[in-house]
């Protein structure tokens, strides 16, 4: 994981003691040179060094693309039985899409990989990701942005819970297939990697072979992660939310480095809108023109209405395109970017926004006295996202389908007392974009509702989160109050302890 690692074994034997142990590494291998390589230079290292207490283990995902597939995952699967490393083979099961093939593969096979970790009792995932596939996708980033990119991360969260790891990550292919050459292993060639229809196969062929990445990967990981740290600390001093529902950015906030407001802007937005991605070039320097140009007044950009008051910005979901979910009992599924749901009832549950509910019996009135009791809730910073009344998500969902929003009050440590109130306007807007949940047209009952788990989702970095945007994004998981990520399995980056 160092990019001055002299050789793919310091590389490994860096990487492994990194690693907290005792470890259960699972590897994903296709049987080409580079994951192949990647599991012969592990059980290497594993094996000379027993005190580590780190085992191996392996997984090929079959997508079940083109003939051959399945003969060449038994190929690997012999190669693990030759070396004791027990290994699965998963496949891409039901109808492949016509379009975007690509990305669907890639999360159909991490989807996968993550089901084989949890049947393996892996702790943790790597990849063969080598500095030719970095250079491959700074190349195609910069095709597309002016903006520096960190490229491929090094370590990722995903689904919340599980690491990925790439210890090849600043080494050469060249130099992976001169080990295995030197090993007497064959390896695979996927048909796919020759293809000129892949954006990726056109540029590797138009890249010279033996030039380095264009940009300094280190430095650019390294901005990376000291920009999270200042928007990390933006949000401790510049951010509200409230009611889970309405965020709040102060006015002074608004007058921060511009780069860090960039930052934490963007991923709010990503977050209030159910995005996966922050709002690109255009549509944030148009954000943020509006944010910091003084002009009160209202704009939408990235599925979020962005009202600027005299006490602030403040962000909300716009109530247009917001498509209803619908589960059966059991079933599971993230509504709007915004929530994940989980249906533990034993009946099929529509969930959808309070703003078009027109159709649902019984339809009660949106009155502010329903909404907020009195006038709209007093609230205070969440600076340390202590949640002083119905800390439960799901409970706090639930309460909105009787329009009876609870009076949340979030505390800031340094605060006296409440906050001020909140701009009605808003406050409903924000309730405009809440679920409700229903079933066969008829809403369902308080007691009902808690039957339904509902949480709240973070669409930019709950399905794959990079150890750059993990200190935001853990900090914004607290002041949600919601459960924190996964902290990475490692003891020390680059050798440095962390």
């Amino acid at each position: 994981m160092s990019p001055e690692a002299r050789s793919l074994q310091e590389a490994i034997r860096q990487f492994l003691t990194s690693l907290q142990s005792p470890a259960r590494i699972l590897v994903a291998i296709s049987g080409g040179s580079d994951s192949t390589g990647l599991l012969l230079l592990l059980d290497e290292a594993v094996k000379a060094a027993p005190h580590l207490k780190i085992s191996l283990c392996a997984a090929t995902v079959d997508h079940a693309l083109r003939a051959g597939s399945a003969d060449e995952a038994r190929e690997v699967a012999a190669l693990c039985t030759s070396l004791g490393i027990p290994h699965t083979i998963i496949i891409w099961q039901g109808d492949k899409p016509k379009t975007g093939i690509m990305a669907a593969a890639r999360e159909a096979r991490y989807a996968l990989l993550a089901e084989a970790a949890e049947a393996l009792s892996a702790d943790l995932i790597v990849t063969a990701h080598t500095l030719d596939d970095q250079r491959e996708t700074l190349e195609m980033r910069g095709m597309r942005s002016e903006q520096v990119s960190s490229g491929i991360a090094d370590a990722i969260l995903f689904n919340r819970d599980l690491w990925i790891l790439r210890p090849l990550l600043f080494s050469s292919r060249a130099d992976i297939r001169s080990f295995l050459k030197e090993r007497g292993v064959l390896w695979l060639d996927d048909p796919s990697n020759e293809d000129v229809k892949y954006e990726r196969v056109r540029i590797r062929r138009r890249l010279p072979v033996d030039a380095g990445p264009e940009k300094n990967i280190r430095r650019a990981w390294e901005e990376r992660l000291a920009l999270s740290a200042k928007a990390t600390d933006w949000l401790d001093h510049h951010f509200m939310l409230h009611g889970r529902l309405l965020g709040q950015v102060m006015p002074d906030g608004l007058r921060q480095d511009r780069a860090v407001l960039d930052y934490a802007l963007g991923r709010l937005t990503a977050v209030f809108g159910g995005q996966p991605f922050a709002p690109g070039r255009a549509h944030m320097e148009r954000i943020l023109a509006f944010a910091t140009g003084g002009k009160l007044g209202r704009m939408t950009a990235g599925r979020v209405v962005f009202d600027l008051r005299r006490d602030g910005l403040y962000l909300a979901r716009e109530s247009r395109g917001i498509l209803p979910l619908v589960l059966r009992p059991g079933e599971a599924g993230v509504w709007d970017g915004r929530f994940d749901a989980v249906n533990g009832s034993g009946m099929t549950v529509t969930i959808e926004a309070q703003a078009p509910r027109s159709s649902l019996i019984p339809v009660p009135e949106l009155d502010p006295r329903d909404v907020t009791g009195v006038q709209p809730p007093r609230v205070g910073a969440v600076n340390d996202s202590i949640v002083r009344e119905r800390p439960s998500a799901s409970k706090d969902l639930g309460a909105l389908n009787s329009c009876d929003i609870p009076r949340v009050k979030l505390w800031h440590r340094n605060e006296g007392g409440e906050g001020r109130d909140l701009p009605k306007a808003a406050w409903r807007r924000a309730i405009a974009s809440a679920p409700v949940l229903s079933v066969d047209r008829t809403l369902l009952s308080r007691e009902s509702a808690t039957t339904i788990d509902l949480t709240p989702y973070f669409a930019p970095f709950d399905r794959f989160l990079t150890r750059f945007d993990f200190i935001f994004a853990d900090r914004l998981s607290a002041v949600f109050a919601t459960a924190p990520y996964a902290r990475p399995p490692l003891r020390s980056i680059d050798g440095k302890s962390i």
